[in-house]
């Protein structure tokens, strides 16, 4: 489900400038860093190398020691964090590049919820062999954690299954919702908090009458017939 995949990231960087430098320098270039930039993915990337626009939501300097420089950043999907090191070190006249990257944080889902394969490992181990789940069950998360973040849509029970088999969602099909323009991600719930569907709204929340399309799956999660087939009756 690229719901994750195309959400915002977080990361904590380590920089190697290639000259000595002044440390209020070094925080007014990475200053003018923050906002919306311009990049052009390095020679080696998966997509095509043209220039295009990415938002930095933070970036702050955690640590400087000699040439080496700590950085948290927090940006949209398919920033290149090599290229940025890169940009800063052109900025500041002397060059830098990237030593070491790690991921903190990929939408919701954060590092300091993360398990080792090992652990990973031990509980399919107990689920495979012995029965036991609860291991299992301490790691794993619903997919419908993955919908924190966008707006969601509680559909009526009787509108489930048609939604199951690829309709759309339409206006008498919707018990309540969250605010969404036309175009939005939305994910489309039960009344139980159950995902149906991930898809994109065809109308502004606030434009919602008694008829017409209100979303389109693109990604239906909800297997056919657990909702009864309530157009046959």
């Amino acid at each position: 489900m690229n719901l994750v995949t195309k959400s915002g990231k977080e990361y904590v960087c380590l920089m190697e400038i290639h000259c000595d430098f002044k440390e209020s320098e070094l925080k007014d270039v990475v200053s003018q860093f923050k906002g919306v930039i311009y990049q052009k993915p390095p020679v080696r990337s998966s997509v095509k190398r043209r220039v295009r626009k990415r938002k930095v939501d933070e970036l702050e300097v955690l640590e400087i020691e000699g040439r080496r420089v700590l950085l948290r950043i927090s940006s949209e999907p398919g920033t290149y964090m090599r290229k940025l090191c890169h940009d800063i070190g052109v900025v500041l006249g002397c060059g830098a590049h990237m030593r070491e990257l790690r991921r903190t944080r990929s939408g919701v889902f954060v590092e300091r919820d993360s398990v080792t394969l090992h652990r990973l490992s031990e509980a399919l181990y107990l689920y495979r062999e012995c029965k036991d789940d609860t291991e299992l069950r301490k790691i794993l998360y619903p997919m419908e954690v993955a919908f924190c973040g966008i707006p969601k849509i509680i559909v009526d029970d009787e509108a489930v299954n048609s939604i199951a088999y690829g309709a759309q969602l339409m206006a008498p099909g919707i018990v309540a919702h969250q605010e969404f323009r036309r175009g939005d991600t939305v994910a489309l719930i039960t009344w139980k908090g159950e995902g149906i569907a991930i898809g994109k709204a065809l109308t502004d929340s606030d434009k919602i009458g008694k008829k017409g399309e209100v979303a389109k799956p693109d990604r239906v999660l909800m297997d056919k017939d657990v909702y009864p087939k309530a157009w046959k009756k």
